[in-house]
C-alpha cells in the first residue's frame, strides 16, 4: 500500500515531478494549501483542488505557479480561468476564534482537512494522494499524504490551491475593510505592515484581529 511521503526540503522540480508521474497512475491527486497564516487579522483560508491533465496544461499556459510569486491581477486572471475551466475545488475558512483557541498551525491544518474531505466527496473517487504544501501532515483525512516544502511552486495542483485560497481570502479582506475602517485591510489584507501595526496600537484590536498575534504589538509603546 502506498504510504505517506516526505521529500527533503531541497526537493527540486525534477524529483517532485518524477514522483508525481507515478502517483497519477494510481488515481486522482488533490493539492491543498492555505492563505493568511501570518496575518494579524482575518481568518485563515484553505483550498483543495483537483486538476485534469487538460486543465493543468491550460493553467500552466497562463503561468500558474505559487500565488506569492504572481501579481494580484495575475492571480485574479488564473482564478477566473480555474472557474471557466470547470476545475473542481473546495475552500474553507478557519475563524479568528479558532486560531486564538487552537493556534494558527492547528487551525490551518483543520481548515485544510475540511476542504480536502469536501472535495474528495465531490470527486466520488478515492484520491490516490493528497499533496500538502509544507511539512505537517493533516489529521482527520484517511487518504495518503505527501508533505512537500514549496509544493505550491513545484506541483501545479498545489499552485492552483494556493491561488484559490489567496484570491478568496484577499477578496474577503477587501470587503472587511469597509466594515472595519482604519486598518487599511484592503491594502495589507490583514498582514503586519508598519501602518497596520501602528493602527492596532492606536485603535486597539477589532473583533477580526487575532489576540494571540496582537498581544506583543499592544504591549509595545512606540516603534515596531
Amino acid at each position: 500500500m502506498f504510504r505517506d511521503l516526505i521529500l527533503t526540503p531541497r526537493a527540486n522540480l525534477e524529483e517532485a515531478h518524477e514522483l508525481l508521474s507515478e502517483l497519477v497512475k494510481r488515481g486522482p491527486i488533490i493539492g491543498t494549501d492555505e492563505a493568511g497564516r501570518g496575518a494579524l487579522a482575518g481568518p485563515v483560508v484553505a483550498a483543495a483542488v483537483y486538476l485534469t491533465a487538460e486543465q493543468e496544461k491550460e493553467l500552466l499556459r497562463l503561468k500558474l505557479r505559487d500565488s506569492k510569486l504572481i501579481t494580484p491581477a495575475g492571480r485574479e486572471k488564473i482564478f477566473e480561468a480555474i472557474k471557466d475551466l470547470g476545475v473542481l475545488w473546495r475552500a474553507y475558512s478557519g475563524s479568528v476564534e479558532r486560531i486564538d483557541k487552537d493556534n494558527i498551525l492547528r487551525a490551518s491544518l483543520w481548515t485544510m482537512s475540511k476542504c480536502v474531505n469536501k472535495l474528495a466527496e465531490k470527486l466520488n473517487l478515492e484520491p490516490a494522494c493528497i499533496i500538502v504544501d509544507g511539512t505537517e501532515r493533516i489529521s482527520g483525512i484517511k487518504f495518503p499524504q505527501w508533505t512537500l516544502i514549496k509544493a505550491d511552486n513545484l506541483i501545479p495542483v498545489v499552485s492552483a490551491a494556493s491561488i484559490v485560497a489567496k484570491v478568496i481570502r484577499d477578496r474577503l479582506m477587501t470587503k472587511l475593510d469597509a466594515k472595519y475602517p482604519g486598518y487599511n485591510l484592503a491594502k495589507n489584507k490583514g498582514y503586519p505592515t508598519k501602518l497596520h501595526m501602528e493602527a492596532v496600537r492606536v485603535k486597539g484590536m477589532s473583533e477580526i484581529h487575532r489576540e494571540t498575534f496582537c498581544r506583543k504589538i499592544l504591549r509595545t509603546q512606540g516603534g515596531e
